[in-house]
């Protein structure tokens, strides 16, 4: 299974490396290497390099969406709602993330998972997140052609 496959981000903003596991409908698993090069770090911060939260959440979303897959065909998934979310140690350059996904409900166009990276056995983050499955001509009359919402 390849990543950019099932996926329809791509870089600088694809947080998913590699699939591990993917049971459709239900769960997925991922790996995240956080690189010494990645651009984020240049940022955030200098000194001191620190994975940010809100990348940590698309990284569980992204995985979240792999349980859908090519499934959703003409549709795009976009981030609704994340509830519950606790970052319990910082992500670093030279990690590993393990991203682990679970689809707790699905109904109407609407899915909602539990997500969590774990790193070295402990805990990085957890949080609960909703994703709508939007048709693209949807998606593109809302202006997601990648026209400036300015």
């Amino acid at each position: 299974m390849d990543v950019l496959d099932l996926l329809p981000h791509r870089y600088p903003f694809l947080m998913v490396d590699k699939i591990v596991e993917i049971v459709p409908r239900e769960s997925a698993v991922a790996i995240k290497n956080l690189s010494h090069g990645e651009p984020v770090f240049l940022g955030h911060f200098p000194g001191l390099p620190v994975f940010p939260g809100v990348l940590q959440l698309e990284c569980m979303a992204q995985t979240a969406g792999l349980c859908f897959g090519q499934e959703i065909g003409d549709r795009v998934g976009v981030l609704a709602s994340v509830s519950g979310a606790r970052f319990h140690r910082p992500a670093r350059p030279g990690d590993q993330l393990r991203i682990e996904a679970k689809i707790v409900a699905q109904r109407r166009g609407f899915a909602k998972a539990e997500g969590r990276i774990v790193c070295d056995d402990q805990l990085v983050a957890e949080a609960n997140i909703t994703f709508a499955l939007v048709a693209r001509s949807d998606f593109e009359a809302m202006g997601g052609k990648g026209q400036s919402q300015d």
